[in-house]
């Protein structure tokens, strides 16, 4: 067997035993003998202790009725037999010795406390009987009973001489009945809890033959038994072989001295009175550096997700702030809209009506040039009569020329007056018409800039919800991404974590077989950090190699790995493995 080779236990587990609460889920053993060393624990155990195989259950025969009756009408009878031998002589020794004022009084002590016992006898039995065992009161019935027999072998006490062989015989025959019953009580109990409960875990008894031969290890064997609740002697015989065979393991290591151990070495010997055996101790440290490790991470998780929320809050915040933005940006423009709506329409109304008083101006202008004319043609026609009374003697035919001439001015005036008026109506009319159409497409105008202000507001708003979702969907992918990067981090740390951990194994496998000094193993150990460390040490020389090393790998390192003090012996394992990898080590 080489120091790598992991000590064989002396028995095979006892697949009935239950590991100790404190530790949960551990490995199994790293190697299991084909079969036990010697079976003679696992013999004693079943002879003596009777746990051997498992309770049957199932009603009871007939036959076996029948013997369970006979065994009670039995105690029965016992039990009266000794209160019928105990009665008169503790009444007696009531009334004598212990200063009872009468017999009968000394009588009704007796039977009150061999009634009280019963009563706690017969509770005890009933309790287990009913799945539901009172553990405190056999301890008053142990009492009651032992003062019984103490009063009892008091009764039987010499009286005005010294004791001989037969007066000690005398006081211990005077409690056997007392003695005897409480044991057969005991027995009932412990068989009806048997009956009643058959699955609970049997507990092995240790064989008397080891406390015997060996008390201090027994007891201590007993201890972790009933501390740590190994019910299989069996077992804990398997957990302390094991422990003696990997402390000599150790000591086989370091040849002897166990203080050049570590302490994740010395582990099970420490931890073994806590009820912890040789691979749950070995797998502690890292179970506990991979809990330590699931926490960071975690905890790490718990801020990523943190800082995830944060940001997630922070966009949808912006969201909605760019959300109210487009909203009263949509408002204003309805405002505004509306407000140029109203400012077209006054200046309509006043376009209207500066173009009504400007008709209304020229209207008044023409009816004044009318009545010029109107007033000049009186003149003429007041003229033409002066004409015509100094013509006397051309009345007829300048009256005639006058009417004729009256009549086509009148005519003329009439239509002329008829072109003006149509001509001013006409004029009135377009330019009212133009007017509408003018203040129509200017209204149409407004109305198109206010829609297209509006339109402009929302696809900004759309433009920056869609911005909002895009960075959203970024974060997202972030986040994913640096999760994958981390898992992909952790599985190339634990491909390396393993390869660095058969290589480690190959080495000290080979140096095993060299079977090499622990100064040389330490000194490969520490080349074998430097290629794990990723020094290239290739097409170097010596000096170069040793500076590489000594980069790589610092004094502190070296401290740390071999628990080692001297910062002098650091430097020389380091020295000697840049000789080392100079020589073409490589693992």
């Amino acid at each position: 067997m080489t120091l790598t080779d992991w000590p064989r236990t002396a028995a095979v587990p006892d697949p009935r035993t239950v590991s100790p609460a404190a530790v949960s889920g551990t490995p199994e053993p790293v190697s299991q003998t084909p079969g036990p060393v010697s079976d003679a624990p696992e013999l004693a155990s079943e002879t003596e202790s009777g746990t051997g195989g498992r309770p049957s259950g199932g009603k009871l025969s007939r036959s076996q009725k029948l013997a369970t009756g006979a065994i009670v009408a039995a105690a029965l009878v016992l039990a009266g037999i000794g209160l019928y031998l105990s009665f008169e002589h503790v009444a007696v020794f009531a009334f004598e010795r212990l200063r009872f004022g009468s017999i009968g009084k000394g009588q009704l002590f007796a039977v009150g406390v061999d009634v009280g016992i019963m009563i706690m006898i017969a509770v005890d039995l009933l309790m287990a009987w009913l799945k539901r065992p009172i553990s405190w009161i056999r301890y008053p019935v142990w009492l009651l009973t032992a003062a019984t027999v103490v009063l009892n072998a008091a009764s039987g006490a010499p009286k005005g001489r010294g004791w001989g062989l037969m007066d000690y015989v005398a006081a211990g025959a005077h409690g056997l009945v007392p003695v005897l019953f409480i044991a057969v009580v005991e027995l009932g109990r412990d068989a009806i809890d048997r009956m009643v409960r058959p699955e609970r875990a049997e507990r092995d008894s240790i064989p008397w033959i080891r406390w015997t031969l060996a008390p201090g290890a027994t007891a201590r064997i007993f201890r972790r038994m009933r501390l740590w609740g190994v019910n299989s002697y069996p077992e804990m015989i398997r957990r302390d072989q094991e422990l003696i065979a990997y402390e000599q393991w150790l000591k086989r290591k370091y040849d002897g001295d166990l203080s050049q151990a570590t302490e994740d070495e010395l582990l099970p010997m420490r931890m073994a009175p806590y009820g912890y055996t040789v691979a749950q101790s070995l797998a502690m440290p890292d179970e506990q550096e991979q809990a330590a490790q699931e926490r960071e991470e975690e905890a790490e998780r718990r801020r990523l997700d943190a800082e995830t929320r944060s940001e997630v809050a922070k966009a949808e915040s912006e969201a909605e702030r760019l959300r109210a933005r487009g909203k009263v940006e949509a408002v204003r423009a309805e405002i505004d809209g509306q407000t140029g709506q109203a400012r077209a329409h006054a200046r309509a109304q006043v376009s209207a009506a500066e173009r009504a008083a400007e008709l209304e101006e020229a209207a008044l202008e023409t009816a004044v040039i009318a009545e010029a004319r109107a007033r000049e043609a009186a003149a003429e026609r007041t003229a033409a009569d002066e004409r015509e009374a100094k013509a006397a003697a051309d009345v007829r035919a300048a009256e005639l020329e006058r009417q004729a001439a009256q009549k086509r001015k009148e005519a003329a005036e009439a239509d002329r007056v008829a072109a003006a008026e149509a001509q001013a109506v006409e004029t009135a009319e377009i330019a009212e018409a133009r007017q509408r159409a003018a203040e129509a497409d200017r209204v149409a105008a407004e109305t198109e800039r206010a829609a297209a202000e509006t339109r402009r507001a929302a696809a900004e708003a759309d433009r920056l919800t869609a911005e909002e979702n895009e960075r959203r969907a970024s974060a997202d992918a972030t986040t994913q991404a640096a999760r994958k990067r981390e898992a992909d981090t952790e599985l190339a740390a634990a491909e390396t974590r393993l390869a660095a951990a058969e290589t480690e194994r190959r080495a000290v496998e080979m140096e095993d077989t060299a079977k090499l000094q622990p100064r040389e193993r330490a000194v490969r150990k520490v080349a074998r950090m430097a290629l794990a460390a990723g020094a290239g040490f290739f097409a170097l020389d010596a000096d170069g190699i040793h500076r590489e090393l000594c980069r790589v790998v610092t004094i502190a390192d070296v401290q740390r790995a071999f628990d080692v003090s001297s910062t002098d012996t650091a430097s020389k394992y380091r020295q000697e493995a840049s000789v080392l990898l100079a020589g073409g080590y490589r693992p």
